[in-house]
Protein backbone atom coordinates (compact mmCIF):
# COMPACT_ATOMS: atom_id res chain seq x y z
CA UNK A 1 0.00 0.00 0.00
CA UNK A 2 1.37 3.26 -0.88
CA UNK A 3 1.16 5.91 1.76
CA UNK A 4 3.14 8.88 1.96
CA UNK A 5 6.82 8.23 2.40
CA UNK A 6 6.39 5.45 1.37
CA UNK A 7 7.39 3.62 -1.51
CA UNK A 8 4.86 3.03 -4.56
CA UNK A 9 3.33 -0.29 -5.04
CA UNK A 10 5.20 -2.34 -7.64
CA UNK A 11 3.96 -1.07 -10.82
CA UNK A 12 3.30 2.72 -9.68
CA UNK A 13 -0.13 2.83 -12.02
CA UNK A 14 -3.69 3.83 -11.16
CA UNK A 15 -6.82 3.21 -13.09
CA UNK A 16 -7.20 6.23 -15.07
CA UNK A 17 -10.97 7.34 -16.30
CA UNK A 18 -11.93 8.55 -19.40
CA UNK A 19 -13.36 12.15 -19.33
CA UNK A 20 -13.99 14.83 -21.32
CA UNK A 21 -10.70 17.05 -20.53
CA UNK A 22 -8.32 16.41 -18.24
CA UNK A 23 -9.19 17.47 -15.03
CA UNK A 24 -7.49 20.12 -12.42
CA UNK A 25 -6.77 19.41 -8.76
CA UNK A 26 -5.24 22.07 -6.43
CA UNK A 27 -3.31 21.35 -3.78
CA UNK A 28 -2.68 23.24 -0.84
CA UNK A 29 0.00 21.85 1.19
CA UNK A 30 2.70 23.73 3.15
CA UNK A 31 4.92 20.37 3.36
CA UNK A 32 6.47 20.34 0.16
CA UNK A 33 7.41 16.42 0.51
CA UNK A 34 3.77 15.74 0.70
CA UNK A 35 2.67 17.82 -1.62
CA UNK A 36 5.07 16.60 -4.51
CA UNK A 37 4.00 13.36 -3.48
CA UNK A 38 0.34 14.26 -4.28
CA UNK A 39 1.33 15.83 -7.64
CA UNK A 40 3.16 12.60 -8.84
CA UNK A 41 0.75 10.15 -7.96
CA UNK A 42 -2.48 11.86 -9.31
CA UNK A 43 -0.65 13.02 -12.24
CA UNK A 44 0.00 9.25 -12.38
CA UNK A 45 -3.75 8.98 -12.57
CA UNK A 46 -3.69 11.56 -15.24
CA UNK A 47 -4.95 14.69 -13.83
CA UNK A 48 -3.47 18.06 -14.07
CA UNK A 49 -2.16 19.55 -10.87
CA UNK A 50 -1.44 22.92 -8.98
CA UNK A 51 -0.01 23.33 -6.08
CA UNK A 52 0.38 25.90 -3.33
CA UNK A 53 2.08 26.27 0.00
CA UNK A 54 -0.11 28.65 2.06
CA UNK A 55 -3.68 29.52 2.20
CA UNK A 56 -3.36 32.30 0.64
CA UNK A 57 -1.49 31.75 -2.23
CA UNK A 58 -3.99 28.87 -2.62
CA UNK A 59 -6.70 31.48 -2.67
CA UNK A 60 -4.88 33.38 -5.47
CA UNK A 61 -4.26 30.27 -7.34
CA UNK A 62 -7.96 28.96 -6.96
CA UNK A 63 -9.86 32.04 -8.39
CA UNK A 64 -6.72 32.16 -11.24
CA UNK A 65 -7.67 28.67 -12.30
CA UNK A 66 -11.06 27.85 -10.76
CA UNK A 67 -9.41 23.79 -10.78
CA UNK A 68 -11.91 21.33 -10.90
CA UNK A 69 -11.25 19.82 -7.23
CA UNK A 70 -9.26 21.35 -4.24
CA UNK A 71 -7.17 18.82 -1.95
CA UNK A 72 -6.32 20.83 1.41
CA UNK A 73 -3.98 20.72 4.07
CA UNK A 74 -5.82 22.69 7.51
CA UNK A 75 -2.71 23.67 8.92
CA UNK A 76 -1.23 26.44 6.80
CA UNK A 77 0.86 29.65 7.52
CA UNK A 78 -1.33 32.77 6.90
CA UNK A 79 -4.56 31.81 6.02
CA UNK A 80 -5.40 28.27 7.56
CA UNK A 81 -7.81 25.28 5.80
CA UNK A 82 -10.64 26.73 7.77
CA UNK A 83 -10.63 30.18 5.98
CA UNK A 84 -9.61 29.04 2.97
CA UNK A 85 -12.99 26.89 2.87
CA UNK A 86 -14.95 29.36 3.88
CA UNK A 87 -13.55 31.56 1.50
CA UNK A 88 -13.84 29.56 -1.82
CA UNK A 89 -17.50 27.72 -0.37
CA UNK A 90 -18.74 31.89 -0.09
CA UNK A 91 -17.62 32.03 -3.93
CA UNK A 92 -18.24 28.43 -5.36
CA UNK A 93 -20.72 25.86 -3.21
CA UNK A 94 -20.23 23.29 -6.45
CA UNK A 95 -16.31 22.71 -6.20
CA UNK A 96 -15.26 19.64 -4.36
CA UNK A 97 -13.12 19.67 -1.37
CA UNK A 98 -10.89 17.11 0.47
CA UNK A 99 -9.63 17.69 3.69
CA UNK A 100 -5.98 15.96 4.18
CA UNK A 101 -5.54 16.64 7.80
CA UNK A 102 -3.23 15.49 10.82
CA UNK A 103 -6.13 17.28 12.69
CA UNK A 104 -7.94 13.50 13.64
CA UNK A 105 -10.13 14.73 16.37
CA UNK A 106 -13.83 14.36 16.27
CA UNK A 107 -14.54 17.91 16.01
CA UNK A 108 -11.60 18.58 13.63
CA UNK A 109 -13.88 16.15 11.26
CA UNK A 110 -17.08 17.43 11.58
CA UNK A 111 -16.71 21.06 11.72
CA UNK A 112 -15.10 20.78 8.59
CA UNK A 113 -17.78 18.99 6.95
CA UNK A 114 -20.04 21.47 8.77
CA UNK A 115 -18.03 24.45 7.09
CA UNK A 116 -18.23 23.22 3.97
CA UNK A 117 -15.82 20.61 3.02
CA UNK A 118 -16.63 17.14 1.38
CA UNK A 119 -14.66 15.05 2.36
CA UNK A 120 -12.10 14.37 5.19
CA UNK A 121 -9.09 12.16 5.01
CA UNK A 122 -6.68 11.94 8.39
CA UNK A 123 -2.53 11.75 7.78
CA UNK A 124 -0.99 9.31 7.14
CA UNK A 125 -3.05 8.07 4.52
CA UNK A 126 -2.99 5.62 1.47
CA UNK A 127 -2.10 7.41 -1.86
CA UNK A 128 -4.23 4.96 -3.49
CA UNK A 129 -6.87 5.43 -1.34
CA UNK A 130 -6.89 9.48 -1.57
CA UNK A 131 -6.27 8.61 -5.69
CA UNK A 132 -9.17 7.01 -5.28
CA UNK A 133 -11.69 9.53 -3.42
CA UNK A 134 -10.46 12.11 -5.88
CA UNK A 135 -11.28 9.78 -9.22
CA UNK A 136 -15.11 9.18 -7.26
CA UNK A 137 -15.54 12.94 -6.54
CA UNK A 138 -14.64 13.55 -10.33
CA UNK A 139 -16.76 10.63 -11.53
CA UNK A 140 -19.87 12.57 -9.38
CA UNK A 141 -19.46 15.73 -11.21
CA UNK A 142 -19.64 13.71 -14.82
CA UNK A 143 -22.74 12.49 -13.59
CA UNK A 144 -24.18 15.42 -12.43
CA UNK A 145 -24.42 16.59 -15.86
CA UNK A 146 -25.43 13.57 -17.47
CA UNK A 147 -28.59 13.11 -14.98
CA UNK A 148 -31.98 12.59 -15.63
CA UNK A 149 -34.13 15.69 -15.99
CA UNK A 150 -37.35 14.34 -14.10
CA UNK A 151 -37.87 16.52 -10.89
CA UNK A 152 -39.39 15.39 -7.69
CA UNK A 153 -42.32 17.03 -6.25
CA UNK A 154 -44.08 16.84 -3.13
CA UNK A 155 -46.28 19.16 -1.66
CA UNK A 156 -44.09 22.28 -1.83
CA UNK A 157 -40.72 20.72 -2.43
CA UNK A 158 -39.50 20.51 -5.66
CA UNK A 159 -35.80 18.44 -6.06
CA UNK A 160 -34.27 19.17 -9.55
CA UNK A 161 -31.57 17.52 -11.05
CA UNK A 162 -31.07 19.36 -13.87
CA UNK A 163 -30.19 23.07 -11.50
CA UNK A 164 -28.91 20.50 -8.94
CA UNK A 165 -30.66 21.91 -6.65
CA UNK A 166 -34.24 21.74 -3.97
CA UNK A 167 -36.65 24.87 -3.78
CA UNK A 168 -39.53 25.17 -1.12
CA UNK A 169 -42.00 27.10 -2.28
CA UNK A 170 -40.60 28.01 -5.00
CA UNK A 171 -37.59 29.14 -2.94
CA UNK A 172 -34.31 27.60 -3.52
CA UNK A 173 -32.99 25.48 0.02
CA UNK A 174 -28.97 27.11 -1.22
CA UNK A 175 -27.76 22.80 -1.37
CA UNK A 176 -24.62 22.40 -2.06
CA UNK A 177 -24.22 19.63 -5.01
CA UNK A 178 -22.88 17.27 -1.82
CA UNK A 179 -26.24 18.22 0.25
CA UNK A 180 -28.34 17.78 -2.53
CA UNK A 181 -26.59 14.18 -3.53
CA UNK A 182 -27.86 13.20 -0.11
CA UNK A 183 -31.32 14.50 -0.52
CA UNK A 184 -31.80 13.20 -4.14
CA UNK A 185 -30.74 9.31 -2.65
CA UNK A 186 -32.91 9.50 -0.15
CA UNK A 187 -36.06 10.78 -2.19
CA UNK A 188 -35.11 8.25 -4.83
CA UNK A 189 -35.60 5.40 -1.99
CA UNK A 190 -39.02 7.23 -1.17
CA UNK A 191 -40.64 5.94 2.41
CA UNK A 192 -38.06 3.31 2.86
CA UNK A 193 -35.03 3.53 5.11
CA UNK A 194 -31.39 4.06 3.42
CA UNK A 195 -28.58 2.45 5.82
CA UNK A 196 -26.15 5.12 6.20
CA UNK A 197 -23.49 2.67 4.62
CA UNK A 198 -25.48 2.81 1.39
CA UNK A 199 -26.28 6.60 1.25
CA UNK A 200 -22.18 6.89 1.63
CA UNK A 201 -21.83 4.52 -0.90
CA UNK A 202 -24.25 5.89 -3.37
CA UNK A 203 -22.95 9.76 -2.44
CA UNK A 204 -19.52 9.77 -2.04
CA UNK A 205 -18.22 6.78 -4.24
CA UNK A 206 -16.88 4.50 -1.98
CA UNK A 207 -17.41 2.14 1.52
CA UNK A 208 -17.91 4.35 4.66
CA UNK A 209 -15.21 4.04 6.97
CA UNK A 210 -15.98 2.95 10.68
CA UNK A 211 -16.72 5.98 12.64
CA UNK A 212 -17.53 8.21 9.80
CA UNK A 213 -19.76 10.77 10.48
CA UNK A 214 -20.29 12.79 6.96
CA UNK A 215 -23.43 10.92 6.49
CA UNK A 216 -25.06 12.20 9.61
CA UNK A 217 -23.27 15.88 9.63
CA UNK A 218 -24.40 16.65 5.75
CA UNK A 219 -28.34 15.20 7.09
CA UNK A 220 -28.59 18.02 9.66
CA UNK A 221 -27.32 20.22 7.05
CA UNK A 222 -29.55 19.46 4.45
CA UNK A 223 -32.44 19.46 6.96
CA UNK A 224 -31.22 22.88 8.53
CA UNK A 225 -31.93 24.30 4.99
CA UNK A 226 -35.05 22.85 4.16
CA UNK A 227 -36.31 24.14 7.63
CA UNK A 228 -35.72 27.30 6.13
CA UNK A 229 -37.57 26.87 3.52
CA UNK A 230 -40.01 24.69 4.62
CA UNK A 231 -40.29 25.36 8.06
CA UNK A 232 -44.00 23.83 8.27
CA UNK A 233 -42.58 20.31 7.04
CA UNK A 234 -39.61 17.89 8.30
CA UNK A 235 -38.69 16.16 5.08
CA UNK A 236 -36.19 13.66 6.47
CA UNK A 237 -37.09 11.05 8.81
CA UNK A 238 -34.30 9.50 11.35
CA UNK A 239 -34.86 5.53 11.17
CA UNK A 240 -33.39 4.63 14.69
CA UNK A 241 -30.67 1.62 13.89
CA UNK A 242 -30.76 2.11 10.40
CA UNK A 243 -30.12 5.49 8.87
CA UNK A 244 -32.28 7.82 7.44
CA UNK A 245 -35.42 7.53 5.10
CA UNK A 246 -36.99 10.73 2.96
CA UNK A 247 -40.95 11.29 4.48
CA UNK A 248 -42.01 14.68 4.24
CA UNK A 249 -44.46 14.64 7.37
CA UNK A 250 -45.72 17.89 9.23
CA UNK A 251 -43.75 19.56 11.62
CA UNK A 252 -46.08 20.24 14.05
CA UNK A 253 -47.33 16.22 14.62
CA UNK A 254 -43.72 15.19 14.27
CA UNK A 255 -41.82 14.48 17.05
CA UNK A 256 -38.14 12.40 17.22
CA UNK A 257 -37.19 10.64 20.28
Amino acid sequence: MDTIGQARAEDGSYPRRVMAAQRTVLIVEDDDAIAESMSYHLEKAGLRTLTAGDGARGLRMYRAHRPDLVVLDLMLPGIDGWRFTEEVRSEDPRVPIIVCSARTSEFDRVHGLEIGADDYVTKPFSMRELVARIQAHLRRLDADRGVEPTAIEVGELRIDPVQVQAYGAGVSAELTPREFQVLLALARARDKPVPRERLYREVWGYEMAHGDRSVDVFVRKVRRKLDAVLPETTVIQTHYGVGYRFAPESAAGHTEA
